[in-house]
């Protein structure tokens, strides 16, 4: 039950401007509104996590093959983040509440359609519509909880938000594999998507009524070409990456490979000609230029490319491998997710006075954690439950020190006018490198049988070089921003 918090009346976006929207809001309505909106979140974030456990029934039962149940995590998590910016900025103009409601509803539908999917190739592309929608819907997510509590307030609004994501990692694994192995009616994997449904239903009932409305005070351009382009690009760039094992790696994989990287390029030049002309591009190409930010986003990639491919190589290791069950595969993985939780607090409390000491300590817990994984599996033996699990919670607290404040030490190093742009990328960025990660260490596990023994060495790798990245960010997280 989350307590009734004191409300303001003025409040402003993420990017510390104001934004208009209704005058004051009952503290017992934005209680529920948090109630709402931490609900969404929490079911955004569970089919991140969730679907991995799944991945041997979706295999068995679709008859779907490695390059597809690497599409089903990767399509989510590539469309969710083209979505976060242009999300963004369609609430800003056309009001957070309308869009977080009609994307929540397009979630919803996306869910079921997911659950009923007749064919791996479907339920690819249905997810790859699910994360999208859930890209409009996380950044309302931000904007409602400003436009409804007082800055005082708004530390246990976003606390509780934290609170969530940390569950969400816990439930995730264990939630999945108890759908899965309970079979109810016979639904096997497809419960996963279903259970959405009822969460989806509540918090449309309960947001229509108590959600306030708030916009931006200037209505920002949508830069739709850039958004494609950019899109396109990751897309050419990762399907060679992920199908050229299945393809015999054909020399026009290559060729699309190239053709991605130029689109890239071409992309990065296209935002800089709307910048000149005094447009908004999705990359501000001047942020490009302050270096605590390029450095953050090569630490992102690799620190979230490697977490990203982690658990889908586990799972299938888990149960493929070993022989364990989709709940005996999500309790292996519960120790990371409560070492995380363990840490988290801690974390974000001492980010800023140490917040650079922190990144790289748990980017190096992180590293240790996987070399340990290595010498218990690269044997080929089945490794006990406890020496996994501990290999496992050392990674966890290393997780907790590092994700819940990258993106705030990042940030301390970019000018104040420019610390929304860049969050908006830094987290486009992450999303992004997580579905690359996916694509590259998923086919590093499935191009030979000892594929995890030879995935942990990508991993520590991956670790140690975002530890190193992590040198050139600032010392200290950002101090929070008005609103």
């Amino acid at each position: 039950m989350v307590a009734t918090l004191p409300v303001m009346s003025t409040h402003t976006s993420p990017a510390g401007t104001a934004v208009s929207g209704p005058p004051s809001v009952d503290g017992r309505r934005a209680s529920i509104a948090l109630l709402v909106v931490l609900f969404a979140s929490f079911m955004d974030l569970l089919d991140v996590t969730i679907v991995t456990v799944a991945a041997s029934g979706i295999a068995a039962d679709l008859g779907a093959g490695e390059a597809q149940l690497q599409w089903t995590v990767a399509a989510y998590t590539l469309a969710l983040g083209s979505g976060l910016i242009t999300g963004g900025r369609v609430g800003d103009a056309y009001g957070r509440r309308r869009v977080f409601l009609v994307a929540l509803a397009c979630f919803a539908v996306a869910s079921a359609a997911c659950a009923l999917a007749p064919t791996a190739g479907a339920l690819i592309v249905l997810r790859a519509v699910q994360g999208l929608a859930g890209g409009f819907m996380v950044p309302q997510v931000f904007g409602i909880i400003r436009s409804s509590f007082a800055p005082a307030a708004m530390a246990k609004a976003f606390g509780a938000y934290g609170a969530v994501q940390g569950l969400a990692a816990v439930a995730g694994p264990l939630l999945g594999g108890a759908l899965v192995d309970a079979d109810l009616w016979g639904l096997g994997w497809r419960t996963v998507f279903w259970i959405n449904i009822p969460v989806a239903v509540a918090a449309l009932v309960l947001g229509i009524r108590v959600l306030p409305e708030s916009t931006a005070p200037e209505r920002a351009r949508l830069d739709v070409a850039g958004a494609a382009l950019s899109a396109g690009a990751v897309v050419l760039v990762l399907l060679p990456l992920v199908q050229g094992r299945d393809w015999g790696w054909p020399w026009w994989g290559w060729v699309l490979l190239v053709a991605g990287l130029s689109l890239l390029a071409g992309f990065v030049a296209y935002e800089r000609r709307v910048a000149n002309r005094g447009g908004q591009p999705i990359l501000d190409p001047a942020l490009l230029t302050v270096r605590p930010f390029t450095a953050g986003l090569a630490a992102s990639v690799l620190f979230f490319g490697a977490l990203a491919s982690f658990f889908l190589v586990l799972s299938i290791y888990l149960q493929s491998e070993t022989g364990r069950s989709a709940w005996q595969t999500g309790l292996v993985i519960l120790p990371y997710a409560i070492g995380s939780m363990l840490t988290s607090g801690a974390g974000v409390a001492l980010a800023a006075k140490a917040g650079r000491a922190l990144l790289v300590t748990g980017s190096l817990m992180l590293a240790a954690s996987q070399g340990l994984l290595w010498l218990l599996v690269r044997d080929g033996g089945t490794p006990g439950y406890w020496p996994l699990a501990g290999a496992l919670f050392l990674g966890g607290l290393g997780l907790g020190l590092a994700a819940p404040i990258l993106v705030t030490v990042v940030l301390a190093g970019v000018p104040g006018r420019q610390a929304g742009a860049a969050g908006g990328v830094l987290s486009t960025v992450t999303q992004i490198g997580g579905a690359a990660g996916v694509a590259v260490l998923g086919a590093v596990f499935f191009s030979a049988p000892d594929g995890l023994a030879r995935v942990m060495p990508w991993q520590v790798a991956a670790y140690l070089l975002a530890a190193l990245v992590m040198l050139a960010l600032p010392r200290t997280a950002a101090a929070p921003g008005p609103g």
